[in-house]
């Protein structure tokens, strides 16, 4: 299917025809870099903390608007991305598959691109895409109907266009890219249609493959061409063929320590929901009925795709408690290499970063009922009479006994990234308190159609509110503060050495937080929800922060209750730049 860019003028083009190639060395410092933002996460860590401390807690409130760039059109809908920023340009993505290239000094569109989605696409969770990969002289991202496109970062032009999987069978793609050593990650979304998770890797110069990773048991990977090794044991932890659509989706892609060489990718939830047709045991013989790898963390060699260690967060998992969300590589207090990451399932983990074993969970939600907590191997102690029930048992055999779940199945954190802060050593996590009436179904696989075997209605815990930011120490678990919210927070998070915490909220309020207190000390109304990824970045002495806001993401298409409680906000598209002045620069 062919796509297109549209190159807005000659003149535009040919200021950034001599941008310099990014090389992998760039990557692996963007972490420390204040003049670019080459990758997702602000850094493969992931940690979304930037060393600038120009603009700090005695002087944001003078922030002010630099720019603002509209994605105009129709094409509306969630706007999730996190802006990449090279060398006097920042590119972003869109909803509907579009990305875009625009001057940071004026906010002046470069170029843009629109991919020509087929009709059928599927998509679960809204039209979303969360940002871009930048390496050499192309930008990649992916889009709706499951395919990586490459393309001249200063032309906009196609360089190549390659197919992940069959969008037909409920495949799509919605995460950034992770580039390695030269490599183009990505994973694959579409957990709720039976699909397999799978992470593959690219050449970034040709598109070709090298390997594949499928993450559940019995599929079989593959190197160069060729097939390498299966992924776990054959029928260990699956009953007969449902390893074959056993779900798992990649979909939130993944991180890179540098120090253990060790991709880190999540797991969504296994397929179908109701987990008693899969079930092939009980929590107390083992782990035949875990399931793996679904709702797992995956440690992975990026030379070959093999998978070094799991850990599975929630095994026989039944209430969509995807285990995505992203692992954040830090370092303790006591000096410890540690991964942290905060699940859907509402507890806060942190692992080894050696070897991914389990070092402690906390609760980072209240209510949380389908667990009374984490035993000392890291596994879930199950609340049996809150799983839902199985409809075989049932008078009919139509439906099981419906239970109240929390948190509900879009989780006490769902993919809305959170911060580690080297300032204060603690994370920033933005989290929701809700829960669900879920009950089980029967069901059967049919490609291409939703694969769930369950029903569901999920509600707000609170009166008062339902989105939380917390601080949260990973030292001890200690919630140090909590700001509320009464719509569910939907956005990222971004730390910085001037001790501020930013993030959004569906009202469309853009605020900065004090990173040792949790006080409000700015805002900016955007006018439209914010569920995106914020960042900062130093041009020419002065430091600029940089928000998408459009509301839409999953809450209002599967949000129940809590969806009819916020059907007031608007929809919207604009790209917000602001500028701290430089005479209220001070350290």
């Amino acid at each position: 299917m062919k796509r297109f860019a549209i190159a807005v003028t000659a003149a535009l083009l040919s200021t950034t025809a001599l941008h310099a190639e990014v090389t992998e060395e760039m990557l692996l410092n963007d972490a420390a870099s204040t003049q670019d933002v080459l990758t997702n996460g602000m850094g493969r860590h992931l940690q979304r903390y930037s060393p600038l401390d120009t603009l700090n807690k005695e002087n944001v409130e003078n922030l002010v608007p630099a720019w603002a760039f509209s994605l105009g059109g129709e094409k509306q809908r969630g706007q999730e991305t996190q802006p990449i920023v090279h060398d006097g340009v920042m590119y972003i993505t869109g909803s509907y598959s579009r990305m875009y290239a625009i001057d940071i000094k004026t906010g002046k569109e470069i170029w843009q691109y629109d991919a020509r989605l087929p009709e059928g696409i599927l998509p679960c969770c809204d039209v979303v895409n969360r940002g871009a990969a930048i390496y050499g002289d192309n930008v990649y991202f992916g889009t709706l109907d499951a395919r990586i496109v490459a393309l001249n970062k200063d032309t906009g032009d196609v360089v190549w266009n390659k197919k992940i999987a069959d969008y037909k069978a409920g495949y799509s793609y919605t995460a950034a890219p992770l580039i390695v050593k030269g490599l183009v990650i990505t994973g694959n979304s579409g957990g709720e249609f039976g699909i397999v998770g799978e992470i593959q890797a690219r050449d970034a110069e040709s598109g070709d493959l090298v390997w594949t990773r499928p993450v559940i048991e019995g599929h079989m990977g593959t190197l160069n061409g060729e097939e390498s090794t299966m992924t776990g044991t054959l029928n260990a932890t699956w009953p007969g063929d449902m390893w074959k659509t056993g779900g798992g989706a990649t979909w939130l892609g993944g991180s890179y320590d540098a120090d253990t060489d060790t991709l880190v990718f999540g797991t969504g939830n296994p397929a179908p929901w109701n987990s008693h047709l899969r079930n092939a045991g009980t929590p107390t013989d083992g782990n035949s009925g875990d399931n793996l790898y679904a709702a797992s963390r995956l440690g992975i060699d990026p030379s070959n795709g093999e998978i070094k260690w799991h850990y599975q967060t929630t095994p026989r998992e039944g209430w969509d408690y995807d285990g995505v969300n992203e692992v954040v590589a830090y370092t303790d207090r006591d000096g410890n290499d540690r991964f942290a990451t905060a699940d859907r399932n509402g507890f806060f983990y942190v692992l080894n970063r050696e070897d991914g074993k389990f070092v402690s969970a906390v609760p980072f939600v209240k209510d949380i009922s389908w667990a009374s907590g984490i035993d000392e191997n890291g596994r879930p102690i199950f609340i049996e009479e809150n799983r839902p029930g199985d409809p075989a048992s049932s008078a009919d055999g139509k439906k099981g006994d419906v239970v109240f779940s929390s948190p509900g199945f879009l989780g006490g954190k769902n993919w809305m990234p959170m911060a580690f802060s080297a300032n204060t050593g603690n994370f920033y996590v933005p989290s929701n308190e809700w829960g669900m009436d879920i009950w089980n179904e029967p069901i059967t696989y049919k490609k291409g159609a939703a694969y769930l075997g369950s029903g569901f209605t999920i509600k707000p815990n609170y009166e008062d509110h339902i989105g939380s930011l917390k601080a949260i120490d990973p030292d001890t678990g200690e919630v140090k503060w909590e700001y509320k919210d009464e719509a569910p927070l939907w956005g990222g998070v971004m730390a910085t050495a001037g001790g501020l915490v930013f993030t959004g909220t569906p009202s469309g309020e853009f605020i900065a937080f004090d990173d040792e207190t949790g006080d409000k000390l700015w805002s900016f109304q955007t006018g439209s929800g914010i569920v995106g990824q914020p960042i900062t970045w130093e041009q020419d002495g002065e430091q600029y922060v940089t928000v998408i806001s459009g509301w839409g993401g999953a809450v209002p298409l599967w949000g129940g209750e809590v969806a009819k409680k916020v059907s007031y906000l608007n929809q919207g598209g604009m790209l917000w730049t602001f500028r701290l002045p430089r005479q209220y620069a001070s350290k």
